[in-house]
């Protein structure tokens, strides 16, 4: 009885952690496009490494979007270097959470362009 009722709650445990996992990596909260100057990209982090950016959008500080980038987008992240200091258009997915290893923001480019 005992070990029966342990299972029920380990498989509970492991089903709700799958859905909770599989709704954060498949399901972004929006999708969107923003425009400005890139001032930033870096690859940062002690342990786990991740891709982080800012984009101006304005003559204010107060206009900055922070912005992640996934390991995975390379043609994004060399585009990105390419590009650094000038204005470009990012669109983006943001995310109702996000993992450490992912980046710091809810904010992951998907595609960058030059903007003429």
């Amino acid at each position: 009885m005992f070990r029966k009722i342990l299972l029920y709650i380990a498989l509970s445990l492991t089903l709700i952690s799958v859905t909770y996992f599989s709704f954060i990596y498949y399901i972004p909260y929006s999708e969107g496009v923003r425009s400005g100057e890139l001032i930033k990209i870096s690859h940062k982090g002690f342990i786990v490494k991740t891709w982080e950016g800012e984009l101006s959008q304005g003559i204010s500080g107060a206009q900055i979007f922070a912005f992640s980038v996934m390991e995975n987008e390379d043609v994004v992240i060399a585009e990105m270097k390419k590009w650094q200091g000038k204005k470009v258009t990012l669109e983006f997915e943001e995310r109702y959470k996000t993992f450490f290893w992912w980046g710091d923001t809810r904010y992951f480019i998907t595609k960058v362009t030059l903007e003429n």
